[in-house]
């Protein structure tokens, strides 16, 4: 009888400590980006699961799913994170742009025709993301990567930007779409699985998207011609947080949270995005060495000056003026004063 009052004892002592401390810890339900891609693999399964754990001294226990996991589209992911049914999310930033339009305007077409360019743009325009994912979506903005740039592949012989007209191109987005049919393309939307089959039959001439994803959906196989200006941008993915869930975080752990998510996070997939689509070009031309297979033998187009005024001259007269319309003033005028100052261009509504 005393050993069992002993043994009512000791478990009692156990029951008293593990509770309370099991109570602290913090269940997270974090959406991933696309868990097939190596920004998800390398970085945020890493992060979450192991790293940001580890910092936080284990109070927090995150239950991690993917985009392809959780099935919903566009802008439904944060409509839902808002909703409290998650608690972070990654989304590409594009996918979001029909709740909060203003988005569209971090990754406009060749706009930043370089991985240096780009980190420039998206610090100067981090400030105005904060403020609409804050207002639309009840969220704080905690990290913005790219994916490799989003160059073009095209299966008739181009020299340069203005071959593509007559062309029925595959665009990566509603802004390429503007671009390329400012040069008098056509822009067609097909699903990315589909595109090769597309290329192949001839239903489209040319096609958008990163190099890496292109040489591993076959795109090299079916398409003779490889342009690398990114035409459709950088295709960025933002991480986000219910704000009332970062507000239950303590100051000390959210700062913890920020200077981790930048250093295990955000750097190392800002450098990987860029090694990926040098790879991808390697693997696509035969030029260089690359680590994913055998490589295709497509033609890699030069972008020569005149391409790149040719850009510029598109985004001023088409392209911006496009997004302008729809983000209104305020949007336009926060444009001009980060993004703009960055690129020497500058956004008006035309009347």
């Amino acid at each position: 009888m005393k050993k069992l009052v002993v043994m009512l004892l000791a478990l009692a002592l156990v029951v008293s400590v593990v509770v309370p401390l099991l109570a602290q810890e913090k269940a997270l339900r974090v959406v991933g980006s696309w868990g097939n891609l190596a920004l998800h693999k390398k970085f945020e399964r890493p992060f979450w699961t192991e790293a940001l754990p580890q910092a936080l001294g284990g109070k927090i226990k995150p239950v991690l799913t993917t985009l392809e996991q959780v099935k919903l589209s566009g802008a439904e992911v944060l409509r839902a994170l808002d909703k409290e049914v998650f608690d972070v999310v990654s989304t590409v930033v594009d996918y979001v742009v029909s709740d909060a339009p203003e988005l569209a305007g971090l990754d406009l077409p060749a706009i930043a025709p370089d991985i240096d360019t780009a980190r420039k743009v998206v610090e100067a325009y981090k400030p105005v993301m904060a403020q609409v994912l804050e207002k639309t979506f009840n969220a704080k903005l905690l990290a913005v990567v790219p994916y490799p740039a989003q160059i073009l592949f095209s299966k008739v012989e181009i020299k340069g930007l203005s071959d593509l007209k007559g062309k029925k191109v595959r665009a990566s987005g509603w802004t390429t779409s503007q671009f390329v049919e400012a040069l008098g393309a056509t822009g067609v939307t097909i699903t990315f699985s589909e595109v090769a089959t597309a290329l192949q039959r001839g239903v489209v001439d040319c096609a958008v998207t990163g190099s890496l994803s292109g040489y591993s959906a076959g795109w090299g196989e079916v398409s003779k011609y490889l342009y690398p200006l990114p035409i459709g941008g950088w295709d960025y993915v933002m991480t986000v947080i219910r704000l009332d869930v970062w507000n239950s975080f303590s100051p000390e752990e959210r700062k913890t949270i920020e200077s981790l998510i930048k250093e295990k996070l955000e750097d190392p997939a800002w450098a990987d995005a860029n090694d990926q689509t040098q790879q991808g070009i390697n693997c696509l031309t035969g030029k260089g060495d690359c680590q994913y297979g055998k490589p295709n033998a497509m033609q890699l187009i030069e972008v020569t000056p005149a391409d790149m005024e040719l850009a510029r001259k598109l985004l001023l007269e088409h392209v911006i003026p496009a997004w302008a319309k729809q983000a209104g003033e305020d949007a336009v005028k926060r444009w001009n004063e980060t993004i703009g100052k960055v690129v020497g261009l500058s956004a008006e509504i035309k009347k």
